[in-house]
């Protein structure tokens, strides 16, 4: 019988900075569709045979139909309890995207937030982890 390692399912979330111009507008998030209900950032699986920029950009597209230019990885996030469906590890991305973002497949809105207006309460799986290490690091 074949060896078949079990491994966390492997995902990306990005951070999109909104621009208008040089004007900096905030970053976006999505009010998810499906359980777990909440505010979160645009993202999700990385499928087999996709590099995990390539889903990024994909799945950003697809939740907020902005097309986003990578500008630098945040980080990797893997803590088993991260997400409470199952174990997952997310490459989290900060990209930058012009447009009005709107609320598409997974995602049943997507909205721009100001950072210092982000509601932390309400964010699901570890995004306010990870929005408050973005904004650390924010300049």
């Amino acid at each position: 019988m074949p060896f078949t390692p079990k491994t966390p399912y492997l995902t990306t979330d990005g951070i999109i900075e909104l621009y208008d111009g040089d004007r900096f507008k905030g970053i976006v998030l999505i009010e998810r569709k499906n359980p777990p209900l909440g505010l979160a950032l645009p993202g999700g699986f990385v499928d087999v045979g996709e590099r995990v920029e390539d889903a990024l950009v994909r799945e950003m597209k697809e939740e907020t139909t902005l097309d986003v230019q990578i500008v630098r990885l945040l980080g990797v996030y893997s803590d088993p309890k991260r997400d409470p469906r199952f174990h997952t590890a997310s490459v989290v991305y900060v990209a930058r995207a012009e447009g009005e973002p709107r609320g598409a497949d997974d995602a049943k809105e997507a909205k721009v937030y100001a950072l210092e207006a982000i509601p932390f309460n309400k964010l699901v799986f570890d995004h306010a982890t990870i929005l408050q290490d973005y904004l650390r690091t924010h300049v």
